[in-house]
């Protein structure tokens, strides 16, 4: 069948195969037929990081198996998605410590693309919140890996994109709440300065993030709307229903490729800025609205047209300063192909594992549609990064080259030596790690 990430480029034609049980995962492995393969969960990986001629996909594995309410400890097979956790647990007054931008992803997905949220600067990435996994290896073993077993594999699989083997299970610890309200402030920056300095000011925020209008120009470029988030101390409502909000609007075909244009998004900016009138606003919010805006909206991916779009992540180091980032904002704005979805945080220390993405400094998201000219000007920004000591996040990755990655990912012959030690070099391997120069 035809397939695609979320960003539905590229597009792969895959036999798809569905284990339901761990065994019969294994049995995959033991054919002897030379084909690699690649673990897929919901598939909300934007590029071609869990793409391949041959996926296992892991939805039908998606039951929990054990939780201690003393502790929190939850042990679940890797096809659970956050929605299910939310769903269950935060009636009983439990949740995930860190959430990417959408609920509807996999245990086993966050692991590998070792997600991060909006409080990286405070409770880093999904990984430091897993005690164990357990992992199917090329050899056709299945290994319990923690920090003190089989620790290099452990830290090559947490955001190892699926590389050194399939994900079965995993225990991860989940963190008390008093309420489902997030109390957030929105701060409204005239520029990319301002913005930055709202991050610094409120560094000791639990949560933070940016809407930034990648289109402005002059003193206005990168002006946004900052947020800062603190768990609401309001009791919980009795018989919350968990993360089950009304059903969300939804976008129900591909929308012509060419009512999203610069006018449009410029126009759309200019709206979405200046709809907030107070220099600072409080308001207390559902978490589900503040953590995932998008979810709200039903296939909004199908908002780019039928040749999809590229997310473009990166991160640059704090000590590289703000001109590099205004640098590299002046180059997208000059473009004209900003984005109405972009997206600036602040992120803390690097935790160790060789292809995790985040370093301690600020990352900006933003899609551009699939059209003439976008991978060159991509390319572009890949250099601009590298030069400043960044790099690009390879879940939302698409079309990166394997020069830029092994620049901007230097432990890569690391992991490399992990991959051959456990046997996943020729069992596992996507379109991704072919175009990198990992298989």
């Amino acid at each position: 069948m035809l397939i695609s990430g979320w960003g539905r480029y590229p597009v792969v034609d895959a036999r798809i195969e569905r284990p339901s049980t761990y065994a019969q995962a294994s049995l995959l492995l033991d054919r002897e037929e030379a084909v690699a393969r690649i673990a897929r969960g919901m598939g909300r990986s934007y590029g071609d990081s869990a793409l391949a001629g041959n996926i296992v996909e892991m939805r039908r594995l998606d039951h929990f198996l054990h939780f201690d309410e003393s502790t929190g400890a939850l042990r679940c097979s890797a096809g659970v998605t956050l929605a299910d956790i939310l769903s269950v647990f935060v009636p009983r007054g439990w949740t995930l410590p860190v959430v990417p931008g959408t609920r509807f992803v996999s245990v086993g997905g966050a692991i590998a693309s070792d997600v991060h949220g909006k409080n990286h600067h405070r409770s880093g990435c999904f990984s430091e919140y897993v005690d164990e996994l357990v992992l199917l290896t090329g050899d056709g073993m299945t290994r319990a890996c923690s920090r003190s077993s089989h620790a290099d594999l452990f830290q090559a699989t947490c955001g190892g994109l699926g590389l050194t083997g399939i994900v079965l299970e995993a225990c991860i610890r989940l963190v008390r709440i008093n309420s489902t309200l997030i109390e957030q402030t929105t701060y409204k920056a005239a520029g990319l300065d301002e913005a930055l300095d709202l991050f610094d000011t409120h560094h000791a925020a639990t949560y933070s993030v940016a809407w930034i209008d990648c289109l402005a120009t002059g003193k206005a470029m990168g002006r946004s709307l900052v947020m800062t988030g603190e768990p609401s101390a309001k009791a919980m409502p009795a018989g919350r229903a968990g993360s089950q909000p009304a059903a969300p609007l939804g976008v129900p075909m591909d929308m012509p490729s060419a009512l999203l244009n610069r006018y449009s998004i410029q126009a759309f900016n200019t709206l979405y800025y200046q709809r907030v009138r107070e220099a600072e606003t409080r308001q207390q919010v559902p978490y589900e609205k503040f953590f995932f805006p998008l979810d709200g909206i039903h296939g909004w991916n199908r908002l780019y047209g039928r040749n999809g779009f590229v997310q473009y992540q990166f991160v640059l180091p704090k000590a590289a300063g703000k001109q590099a980032m205004k640098a590299i904002l002046q180059r997208i704005t000059a473009s004209r192909r900003g984005s109405f979805l972009a997206v600036l945080k602040a992120l803390g220390p690097h935790n160790g594992n060789p292809l995790s993405f985040p370093l301690e400094g600020h990352t900006l998201a933003l899609d551009f549609k699939m059209e003439a000219g976008v991978l060159a000007l991509l390319d572009e920004l890949d250099a601009m990064v590298n030069d400043h000591g960044g790099r690009v996040y390879l879940a939302k990755d698409a079309r990166m080259s394997a020069a830029a990655f092994r620049s901007q990912y230097s432990r890569w012959e690391g992991f490399q030596a992990i991959r051959e030690h456990y046997g996943a070099i020729g069992r596992f391997a996507s379109l991704q790690s072919k175009r990198l120069g990992l298989d």
